[in-house]
């Protein structure tokens, strides 16, 4: 029994054995295949930020005009130097209203008509607001004419003639100014340094009639010494082409004044003195500011007399102090044209920063109540845009110009 048991148990082995290996095997389930982590997406990088170019600032564009050419040229040389000294010192200073000064030459020859074309080209091609000069009268006239039909404010610092701030109906010109005595004044004072200092009783006078300037001085200069009792005993006009003046000093030699008037620039008055000297004339010689160049011929003028806006002499520390910087940049001592020149740059630039805008209307409004220190004198202005301010009496004595008088208006 027992075997049979054991074979049964067998056999049940083997089926089961047999059963398990014809069983399908179950499918294993597949393990999944780990996908690659999403990687980040890099952010740019973080750009430093570029602050915008700032715009360049602006510059304040000023013409400076006067005869860089021509007979007298030496007077655009320095009212030229005067004025870019005053520029380049207050750009140093950080310019004005926080600007930069920027300055355009123009030659206005000391002529009408190139003084109006050049006017016209500083004007409207170069955009000016702003004028220094020019230096003659006669070219200064028709630049006003201009700057005030396009409203640009104008400060000369020598041109003497009253037309020049005021119109033909005797208006003042609203944007036009100076920084000179007018030749009303100058005419005067010399006659009446004629009368009282020099007791002078009778005068020759010369002049260029086609010439503002010039023509201005004489005519005051006669009213005002015929006014104080003195007798004109010559009266002889030339032209602007004339060097042989032997004719009008043969009449000055015959009628023996005591003072001989030439309110000329120097480029005459050294042809005119000169022939005079070998004339023999003894008459005291006089003149106005158009004397004062380096080129005057001092010899030929010895013991004449001009009236002047300032002396490089005069004590006070704004002067010694122009006068040195001066000769420090330019080698050489600063005439009145320089003077002037710096003046009316420097007055124009304190209007400008008095008004607070760049404006020309109201910069010519803060002008004409400006009160202001310059180097030819403490300056305000009268209502025809005139300083009042004193006049220097200038001698010219062995090859020198010295100071002999300051006359108050």
């Amino acid at each position: 029994m027992k075997g049979k048991w054991t074979v049964l148990v067998s056999v049940l082995l083997v089926l089961s054995m047999l059963l398990g290996a014809c069983a399908p095997k179950p499918t294993p389930t597949p393990t999944p295949t780990p996908k690659p982590a999403v990687q980040p997406t890099e952010a740019p990088p973080t750009a430093t930020a570029v602050p915008p170019t700032p715009k360049p600032v602006e510059p304040i564009k000023i013409a400076i005009l006067g005869p860089l050419t021509g007979d007298v040229a030496t007077f655009g040389a320095s009212n030229r130097d005067g004025a870019i000294m005053a520029f380049e010192e207050w750009n140093a200073k950080g310019g004005v209203l926080g600007r930069p000064i920027e300055w355009v030459l123009g030659d206005s020859q000391c002529d009408p008509k190139a003084a109006a074309d050049v006017a016209k080209k500083v004007i409207d091609e170069d955009q000016v607001k702003y004028i220094v000069g020019a230096v003659c009268s006669s070219e200064s006239i028709p630049i006003s004419e201009y700057a005030n039909q396009k409203k640009v404010v104008q400060i000369s610092g020598t041109s003497t003639n009253v037309m020049v701030t005021v119109d033909k109906d005797g208006k003042v010109k609203p944007y036009t100014f100076r920084a000179c005595f007018i030749d009303p004044f100058q005419g005067s004072v010399m006659a009446k340094f004629a009368l009282e200092n020099l007791k002078a009783k009778t005068a020759a006078v010369v002049l260029d009639v086609g010439n503002d300037y010039i023509k201005g001085l004489a005519e005051e200069f006669r009213k005002a010494f015929e006014a104080g009792g003195g007798k004109v005993v010559v009266w002889e006009s030339f032209v602007k082409e004339d060097t042989d003046f032997s004719a009008i000093l043969a009449k000055v030699k015959a009628a023996n004044p005591d003072v001989f008037y030439i309110p000329t620039y120097y480029d005459k008055l050294n042809l005119i003195a000169a022939q005079a000297k070998q004339k023999g004339i003894t008459a005291v010689l006089l003149g106005g500011d158009g004397w004062d160049s380096p080129d005057t011929d001092l010899a030929a003028c010895d013991g004449g007399y001009y009236t002047n806006h300032y002396s490089p002499d005069d004590p006070r520390p704004i002067v010694q102090d122009f006068v040195k910087r001066y000769q420090e940049k330019f080698g050489k001592v600063p005439d009145a044209l320089a003077a002037l020149a710096y003046d009316a740059a420097n007055i124009l630039l304190a209007s400008i920063e008095k008004a607070g805008v760049d404006d020309p209307t109201a910069v010519a409004k803060a002008m004409e109540t400006i009160k202001f220190e310059a180097v030819s004198g403490t300056i305000t202005f009268d209502q025809f845009h005139n300083p009042v301010k004193n006049a220097a009496i200038l001698h010219v004595k062995d090859g020198k110009v010295l100071f002999e008088a300051s006359v108050s208006p």
